[in-house]
Parts: C-alpha cells; structure tokens; sequence
C-alpha cells in the first residue's frame, strides 16, 4: 500500500521545494505523463533532497521500456545514451544534471554468477522494494509529486539507520555488493548500520567471492573518499569484509602482549588516513578528496607486520617496511585492478613516505633536498601532505618539532625550485652532448654517463657546459 506522507519538518522537502530545486523533474513528468506512462524519482536522488544535499544526478523509474523512453528524451535532453538500455536504462544530460532513466524492473545474481540477472517489472511498488536499503527505497512520482514510501525510509532517514526493504539475508543474496553498499553508505552519511544487517554481513561475507574485482574496487573508492571513512572501515574489519578487499588492514593490529608494548599499527592507519583527509585544505596547496593520497595514508605502513622483529631489551622493529610496503601495495592493487598510473602512484608515495624522517633532526645539504623533491617528482605534494599526517604522536613537543622542521624542508624545497626547477633535474649536458664530447654511439656506456652526470647535479646544483664536460672527461679518463 502506497504511503503518502507529507515531508517530516527536518527534512524539509514539500511539493514546492521541490519544483523549485529540480523543475526538470516536473518537465520530464510531464513528458512522461502525456505519453501515458509513470515516471517517479527514486533511490539516492530522493534521500539526498531529503537530507538537503547537493544533488547533480537525477535518477528516475517508469513503467515505460527502453525503446518508448529514448523517444520521449529525445529533444528534451542535451544529448542522451543507451549503452545501458540493455538493462533497462536511457541516459542523458540537461541543464548540468546527469538524468537516468530505467524501467521498473528487477535484478539478482545467480548462485555462482558474477553478473546480475536482470527483469522488468511492473508497478513502482515492485521496483523499490527491490532496492539495497529502505532509505533508497523512497519515490516521488512526477509531474504530481507525490511522495511515496512503501518501505520505511523516512523511520530510518530521520533515525540514522540502514535496514534492507526486505530481509537482509535476501537482499544480500540477490545482491552482495550491497554489503560493500552498507558500509559504504554509513561513511558518506554517518550512519549506522542496523544490527540485523550487521549479522547478515558477518554471515554472508563469501558470496562476494561471486562479484568482480572491479566493482568491489568502486565501491571501496567511494567510501575511502567519503567524509568518514573510518566508519566504513571499521564496518568492513568487524565484519570480516575486508577480507574480501584488503586483507592487510586488519592484519595491522599487531598483537599487544605484556613484554613488548608498541603501536597499534591499524589504529595509527586510520588515524594517518583521517590527518591526511584533514590536510587536504588545510595545507596549500588545497585539493579535492584525493584517491591517491588516502589510499596511500591508509596503506601507508602495510608492510610492518612482515618485517616486524622483536630487538633485544623489548624493543620492536620494522627495518625496511616501507620498501616491502610498496611491494605489497603494488600487488594487492593490481588484484583489485586498479589503474597502472594509480598503482605507480600510491606504492611510490609508500615506498617514500620515511624519507623525510632520515633527516629530520639533522641538517639538510643542498644536494638532499633536491634528491627528495626529484624522487617525489609529481607526488611531492602528495608526499608533503602524507608525511605530515604521518606524525600522530600525543607529545606535542615532539609534534611541533616535526611540524617546524617539515616547514623548513618545504620551504627549502621552493626556494630551490624557483632557483633550479628541481621537478625537472636533468644533468648539464644532454645525450647528444654527451656522444659527441665521447666520441661514442647510442648504448649503455652513455645511459652510464647520464647517471653519472645526473648525479652531480644533484650533488652541487647546475654548473656552465665547459664544467661538466671537463667532469665528464675525467670520469671517462678513469674508466679506461
């Protein structure tokens, strides 16, 4: 039975309001209506104007099939696409906003299949009740905005929670990516999860085993650059989920015993993540949510349950964590088919994230500070931004220590970056120079020449060609 409800005042959406904020909506309704069809808003786009969020997608459901919804787009859209109409949806833009529009329908996967099975359905009732939560299982049917909730959405919008329309069992069944969904959900809203759906999670985590690597990848990108991924995570930990991800992470929380007291490593991760996602605007230059930097905070100390060894005295150390890291990063990215640039670019940023901390307290050369800026290349913001988040300790002395030497750091590297443009460090002398003063051809021997040139540079900073052609001879002198 349908339930007409009027917008709860925290809410705040009445009729209105909402043809004020989406006309399009109304427009498209219109269309629809003449034709003779349903159409209705639904899912995130519903929860959203609910919530009062910034809104950039439409999505909308009808009783109308791919075949009659192009034609009614058609010179109303800016442009439209059917790649999905297959699976029931016609897309488009207008005015800014992405609009999707798929027909009522029903979808599941087969026991061991890695793609949804996918049906039409007939009412608007059967379509939402079909969806991953009751706070996406909302309508608005358009032109008349009527606002629809077969489900209990509005209960569980204004309570916080994430329950299934169904059972979670089926639910997750039909679907388990909506496991991921769940977590996910409750990191970018700050929800919770209701303890039932939890149980389901815990129980049914190997049905993931049936759901591709690349969509498990989405869905956790989407909550690592949510406001809270912490929450999300946590989600995934306690319920065994993140097995399916990233085994790693919890593999983090080394073990605590009476004689060897240190850092819980997992704890300390996500505490990284969080600084990181903090430093994000806080420090210039200001950036969007940054994939590649959360992944590398959160990852960033990945490799220390493998190189973990317990010194003499109690003591514990990590020698060469951060290059096993980086190796470890690299492989659990490629499983989880991330792009080759992104890999390249989080595992790098591991594989540097001690660096700074060979020098802080000592005094930084010329020549080691452009050996930093360059083997951080188009990462060194990045790089500045993780190592600064990477200082979580309670002492505030210690921490205003490493804050004011970084400082120094950075403003070091700017200044010699204005004097020498140290992202794009070359030696003095080019390949073609170098052949000629050596009288050689292309090959190694003159790959070896660059590097030593290269290396000069790096030690003293630039000098006039007739300078390093003289280094060049002698080093070539000595080699014969």
């Amino acid at each position: 039975m349908t339930s007409e409800v009027a917008s709860p005042s925290p809410l705040r959406l009445t009729p209105d309001a909402l043809a004020a904020q989406v006309p399009l909506a109304i427009e498209l309704g219109d269309r629809f209506a003449d034709a003779g069809f349903e159409l209705a808003l639904v899912g995130g786009t519903v929860r959203d104007l609910l919530l009062g969020r910034e809104i950039n997608d439409l999505d909308f459901t009808t009783d109308a099939r791919p075949e009659q919804i192009k034609p009614l787009v058609s010179g109303w859209a800016d442009d439209i696409w059917d790649v999905g109409a297959r699976f029931g949806t016609i897309g488009g833009n207008k005015d800014g906003f992405q609009v999707e529009i798929t027909t009522y329908r029903t979808e599941s996967y087969g026991q061991d299949s890695r793609k949804p099975e996918v049906a039409y359905g007939d009412t608007l009732a059967g379509d939402v009740e079909r969806r991953d939560f009751t706070i996406n299982a909302m309508a608005i049917k358009v032109p008349a905005i009527e606002f629809v909730d077969f489900c209990g959405g509005i209960p569980d919008l204004m309570a916080g929670v994430l329950r299934t329309p169904g059972t979670p069992e089926q639910s997750f069944g039909d679907d388990p990516l909506r496991m991921l969904r769940a977590a996910r959900f409750a990191a970018q809203l700050d929800f919770e999860v209701a303890p039932e759906v939890l149980l389901a999670m815990r129980e049914m985590g190997d049905r993931l085993g049936i759901v591709s690597a690349e969509r498990i990848r989405d869905e956790f990108d989407k909550l690592i650059l949510s406001k809270n991924p912490r929450r999300g995570i946590e989600i995934l930990v306690a319920t065994g989920l993140i097995d399916y991800i990233a085994p790693e992470i919890p593999a983090l929380a080394l073990e605590i015993d009476e004689h060897h007291h240190h850092k819980d490593v997992y704890e300390h991760s996500i505490k990284v993540l969080e600084q990181a996602i903090d430093l994000e605007q806080s420090h210039e230059p200001h950036m969007e949510p940054d994939l590649v930097l959360r992944l590398a905070a959160l990852f960033h100390d990945i490799g220390k349950p493998k190189t973990r060894k317990f010194e003499s005295g109690g003591s514990v150390s990590f020698h060469h964590h951060e290059v096993v890291g980086a190796k470890m990063v690299r492989k659990r990215m490629r499983e989880l088919r991330y792009p080759k640039d992104t890999i390249d670019r989080v595992s790098h940023l591991v594989a540097l994230h001690l660096r700074f901390h060979g020098y802080s307290g000592g005094t930084w050369s010329d020549s080691a500070v452009r050996r930093y800026a360059r083997d951080a290349g188009d990462e060194l913001t990045r790089l500045h931004k993780l190592t600064r988040a990477d200082c979580t300790t309670r002492n505030k002395r210690k921490a205003a220590a490493l804050a004011a030497s970084y400082d120094s750091l950075e403003a070091r590297i700017a200044e010699l970056e204005e004097q020498e443009e140290l992202k794009a460090v070359r030696p003095d002398l080019n390949g073609e120079q170098i052949m000629a003063i050596l009288g050689i051809s292309e090959g190694r021997e003159v790959g070896q020449a660059y590097k030593f040139l290269l290396e000069r540079r790096l030690d003293r900073g630039p000098v006039e060609p007739d300078v390093a052609e003289a280094e060049l001879k002698e080093w070539w002198a000595a080699r014969q």
